[in-house]
This record gives C-alpha cells, sequence and structure tokens, in this order.
C-alpha cells in the first residue's frame, strides 16, 4: 500500500511540474522567459517519474536506467539552458522591460584578446 502510495505521489509530483513547465512555455513571453520556465520544472518533473520508476522496479536494471537518466538531465539540462541563453544573447534578442546583461567588461569572450591592441603612432 505505501509502496503505490509512493510511485503515484511521484507521478502526481512529476506530472504536476510538466505541466508547469508547458503552460510556462506557451505563456511566457520570450525565449529568456521560456527557457527558465521549461528547464526548471521539466527537470523537476522528468526526475520525479524517473524516481517513481525506481521505486517501482527497486534498484536492479530498471531502477539503475532511471537514475542514470536523472543523473543524465542534471548534467545536460543546465548546460542547454545555457547555451541557448548565450545564443539569443548572441544573436541579439533582448530581454523585456529594464532587464539587462551584466556589464560587458566582466564577461569573458572567446574572441576578445587579454593583449591590448597597440597603436603605431
Amino acid at each position: 500500500m505505501i509502496h503505490t502510495t509512493i510511485v503515484i505521489a511521484l507521478l502526481v509530483v512529476g506530472v504536476f511540474f510538466l505541466t508547469v513547465g508547458t503552460i510556462g512555455l506557451l505563456r511566457l513571453p520570450n525565449v529568456y522567459n521560456r527557457m527558465h520556465a521549461t528547464s526548471k520544472p521539466t527537470t523537476l518533473g522528468t526526475a520525479a517519474i524517473f524516481l517513481a520508476g525506481v521505486a517501482e522496479f527497486g534498484p536492479g536494471s530498471e531502477g539503475l536506467t532511471a537514475l542514470i537518466g536523472i543523473a543524465f538531465l542534471f548534467l545536460t539540462v543546465p548546460t542547454g539552458s545555457h547555451m541557448i541563453a548565450r545564443a539569443a544573447e548572441r544573436i541579439g534578442i533582448p530581454f523585456l522591460g529594464s532587464v539587462t546583461w551584466p556589464d560587458p567588461s566582466a564577461v569573458e569572450r572567446p574572441d576578445q584578446s587579454d593583449e591590448p591592441e597597440s597603436t603605431d603612432d
């Protein structure tokens, strides 16, 4: 009874977070907000569903596959979100309102050299 309750609770939590992420994707105005709304809840929702699989099947082969899936999610989703945000910033997609990027001198760019350009007068 408790086992089934835990599995159902994890599935409900997972479906809730996935639904919130989907609503955020459909309702929010720009790429930055949509990216945030989909990356955070989707990671939590999918991890909860994977944990339901671990609770149902145990730590054997199916449960281990679910645990590896959780680790893969936690490693790849933040990286993907960061790359999407960087790409959006580089092609010039603006923020909404008064939000701005950090001071450009504080952001390291691979295309900028550390050495000052010398001018021959």
